[in-house]
């Protein structure tokens, strides 16, 4: 019997050669068509059963990527591309879909609309046969304008990645960046807690005692092809995206720069696909920087480059394991009619405060340049001072006197209104969420939870603005070393602070753009921890 395939190594096929130039030996008329023969039987077999880069390898995953342009060109100059990126996995048992929107949610805020998760998914059931729970959509959380068929650029992302699929070995590791982000919630030292927004001034430095964490960490999945050839890399961290751009154009920010590093420094086509972690207390660093132009680009490269330099480390291996589940889980709503009735008053006390004064702006910040620059002879050189005093004569010093309390009156006015403007703008968004929740006639809201396992990388996710302290919860409970939370996914429910940071509510974003109570967190924890045991 003439063997029917060749075994790997170069033994075995050695040893095919030689069996096959005994079999033409045996039936050539002279030696030089006998070998002739066997090299062109050899070379011919051994190419057969040499494996397409991609034909499905017993253990290894399928795997596809692509990504399709969002931007809005007719909504002002653009700065750089956002984009849409899916990876389709598939393993013997399974398919499972990861989306990257540059977008600031998945529904009810910015131009994607609440019913773009149930169509994308509706679509991708029935044209590709995908369960709907096995697709999970995250935004980076940018503020870019995306274009209005979000919905049909994202099933044509997905459907394209479908139809490039090929084996891949995968590998998970960590990488880690802390130079591109601060947390901006401010603890006071009067106990209560302000943040950092472009909406409000910030507090005076000497009411501040101390910051919040950040999570350094950026989760990587790196999905090679069988050649070694890099076809995508997943990465995850926690950051809000909203550094902008010099020219203020629409962008993807630190997100898009830094995906443009990764890529463009690994294989050809190779996709970058973030996924946002835990961001919803942190901030670019330089946030409300005055003295320099704020750009995404030097934070964005920053992080691209921590990436690449943990991608690198990362080795691959063939690994089918996929899983992902998926449970809906309700979570109790915040009631905050007492808080707003607090803040009503507080509103109330800030505006009957303001006193009159009789400088105005411009009679104002001369005084303050002379009276910082000579503190002991404001309003004139040292030499009349010191002459008048010689004649028994005051005058200088009664109206520094006078000038020194009117500008005290002054700046006590300007510190009144920049708490009223916090309390204000905090006050609308408890007045929002309190309608909402009163219209609903709810006192629960559902989320969607998954967890999803890809080799050794464990992912969860959540939809809302989950801030870092309760990634950092999760992580260090979960029983899988590479695990990772993802925010902003399937859905958007705004923010969810910790247990802690809603005893501060009305003081700043996190606890005022929220509908959770505080019992959500160890709700919220518990289920997850149990998600993450059954994976």
């Amino acid at each position: 019997m003439y063997p029917t395939r060749i075994h790997r190594g170069a033994a075995n096929q050695r040893g095919f050669f030689v069996a096959t130039l005994a079999r033409a030996w045996e039936t050539s008329a002279t030696p030089l068509l006998a070998f002739v023969l066997a090299a062109t039987l050899a070379g011919q077999t051994a190419r057969a059963e040499t494996p397409r880069p991609d034909t499905p390898q017993p253990d290894t995953l399928m795997a596809g990527v692509a990504k399709v342009d969002i931007t809005d060109r007719e909504a002002g100059p653009v700065n750089d591309p956002l984009y849409v990126k899916a990876i389709v996995l598939k393993s013997d048992t399974e398919t499972a879909v990861l989306v990257s929107v540059d977008a600031v949610a998945i529904g009810e805020i910015g131009r994607i609309s609440n019913d773009y998760l149930p169509t994308v998914r509706t679509r991708l059931q029935q044209e590709l046969g995908i369960a709907p729970a096995n697709v999970l959509i995250n935004a980076s959380h940018c503020h870019g304008v995306v274009c209005a068929d979000v919905d049909e650029k994202t099933v044509q992302a997905v459907t394209q990645a479908t139809k490039n699929m090929v084996p891949v070995k995968i590998g998970a590791g960590v990488g880690h960046e802390d130079r591109i982000m601060e947390n901006r919630r401010l603890k006071l030292k009067s106990g209560k807690e302000a943040d950092v927004r472009h909406a409000y001034s910030l507090p005076p430095d000497e009411e501040v005692a101390e910051v919040g964490p950040v999570d350094p960490q950026i989760g990587i999945l790196r999905l090679d092809r069988l050649d070694g050839r890099t076809l995508a890399v997943v990465y995850n961290f926690a950051c809000h995206p909203i550094q902008g751009v010099p020219s203020g154009g629409n962008t993807a920010d630190i997100i898009g720069f830094a995906s443009k590093v990764i890529e463009e420094n690994l294989s050809d086509d190779t996709l970058a696909l973030f996924l946002q972690g835990c961001g919803g207390d942190i901030n670019p660093v330089t946030y409300k920087a005055v003295e320099h132009p704020r750009s995404a680009e030097p934070l964005g490269n920053l992080l691209g480059l921590s990436t690449l330099r943990a991608v690198r480390k990362i080795e691959c291996q063939a690994d089918q394991r996929l899983t992902v589940r998926s449970e809906t889980l309700a979570l109790p709503r915040g009631d905050r009619t007492e808080r707003i009735h607090q803040l009503e008053i507080e509103q109330q006390r800030l505006l009957q405060s303001l006193k009159g004064t009789s400088l105005n702006l411009k009679t104002f910040l001369p005084l303050v340049v002379k009276y910082n620059l000579s503190e002991e002879f404001p309003s004139y050189y040292s030499h009349r001072y010191l002459h008048d005093e010689k004649l028994g004569r005051d005058d200088l010093r009664k109206l520094d006197s006078e000038n020194r309390r009117n500008m005290k009156a002054y700046i006590q006015n300007i510190h009144t209104m920049e708490a009223l403007t916090r309390v204000q703008a905090n006050l609308s968004l408890l007045r929002k969420h309190q309608r909402a929740m009163v219209d609903s006639g709810k006192r629960t809201v559902d989320v969607e939870l998954a967890a999803m396992r890809i080799g050794d990388f464990v992912l969860t996710t959540f939809p809302g603005e989950l801030t870092v302290q309760i990634g950092l919860n999760i992580k260090q409970q979960s029983p899988h070393p590479q695990t990772f939370v993802a925010g902003y996914t399937n859905g958007y429910i705004y923010y969810a602070p910790t247990a802690e940071q809603l005893q501060n509510v009305g003081g700043a974003q996190e606890d005022s753009d929220c509908i959770l109570a505080p019992q959500w967190q160890s709700i919220y924890e518990t289920k997850v921890a149990a998600m993450l045991e059954n994976l």
